[in-house]
């Protein structure tokens, strides 16, 4: 197969390139420069959001492709300018679009029937919100693909690689060892996808033309916060005492979920839509989910190669809790 990966050298994109190089097939890479895509790959430059001069590598550049694959997060004037460009050059477009995209608030186990937010504009420029960004990009892939084109709408993505430091913060406090706040309760069902499984399973629908929305996540409760946090205390060989703490607790001493305490969330609306969502389709589809523990070990494998620092998006804060307040509940 004749893959073209819109991006392809951090977290997601660089996940497709590498399952697809390991299946042999001929990869080519378009990104911006700013860090090396894997070994194996045809690279071509240029900045998509540069309009048509942007493209002008991947306009320029003669042959076409089976399948293109595009994480791009921002406004969707990049997502109509490249499909447009390649509509008569590829086969197939896949989007990773978001699960952002339900209307809010997004019941426990939503379907991909489920009611959406308005997308921006393909036409749209200036700061546009994630989801409506998201929702936008999937428009303008339909737009120009049609029924060729599947979007593949992820919810928590953690994994080797991560550049949003969820996973990696909770490993880099843990292997500090000592009390560490643990946000209960400790059987919190948990729904994400490991990047590579998300990956493979889009390398695999993509090739058998699947096309329409799936929400490529994790069955709810693949994993619960207790078996997240004790994995990272058994691979880090840490010595470190997690703390169970209520929600109510956190949230009165001014704990951001999400955030502050990476992928946890309390009851409610927020977590029935990140962690309930449904997932029957994308595995009637093939959508399989490693055990948490393979997540975490390779994770913290991944992140000691790389000196215990992992890669920071600059469009996106960093996470964490505040030491300060991290003591401040440890003397409760």
């Amino acid at each position: 197969m004749r893959l073209l990966m819109l991006g392809g050298t951090e977290f997601v994109g660089r996940a497709v390139t590498e399952a697809a190089l390991e299946r042999d097939w001929e990869v080519t890479v378009f990104h911006r420069g700013h860090h090396a895509p894997p070994p194996g790959v045809r690279a071509l430059t240029g900045d998509r959001t540069d309009g048509e001069r942007g493209l002008a590598a991947l306009a320029d550049h003669a042959g076409d492709w089976d399948l293109v694959v595009d994480t791009w997060g921002g406004v969707p004037t990049a997502v109509r300018d490249a499909a447009r460009l390649l509509a008569d050059r590829a086969g197939h477009y896949t989007y990773v679009s978001s699960r952002s995209v339900y209307a809010h608030p997004a019941p426990a186990g939503l379907d991909e029937d489920g009611p959406l937010v308005g997308g921006a504009s393909p036409d749209e420029d200036g700061d546009v919100p994630y989801d409506r960004a998201k929702r936008g990009g999937e428009l303008a892939a339909l737009d120009a693909f049609g029924d060729r084109a599947l979007l593949a709408r992820a919810g928590l993505i953690i994994g080797p690689g991560e550049n949003i430091g969820r996973l990696p913060w909770w490993l880099t406090r843990i292997a500090r060892g000592g009390p560490v706040i643990a946000p209960g309760p400790r059987t919190a069902q948990l729904q994400y996808v490991d990047a590579r499984d998300l990956a493979s399973w889009i390398l695999d629908a993509a090739a058998a033309g699947l096309h329409g929305p799936y929400n490529t996540v994790s069955r709810p409760g693949h994993t619960t916060m207790g078996e997240l946090l004790d994995a990272c205390v058994r691979v880090t060989g840490s010595a470190a005492e997690l703390r169970w703490t209520d929600p109510d607790t956190l949230l009165a001493a001014g704990v951001e979920p999400w955030s502050g305490l990476p992928v946890w969330l309390p009851e409610g609306e927020l977590y029935d839509a990140l962690h309930r969502g449904g997932h029957a389709r994308a595995e009637t589809a093939g959508l399989r989910c490693r055990p948490v523990g393979e997540t975490v070990a390779d994770t913290w494998t991944w992140l000691r190669e790389r000196g215990g620092t992992a890669p920071q998006r600059p469009d996106r804060p960093a996470v964490g809790l505040d030491p300060r307040l991290e003591e401040k509940l440890l003397a409760l």
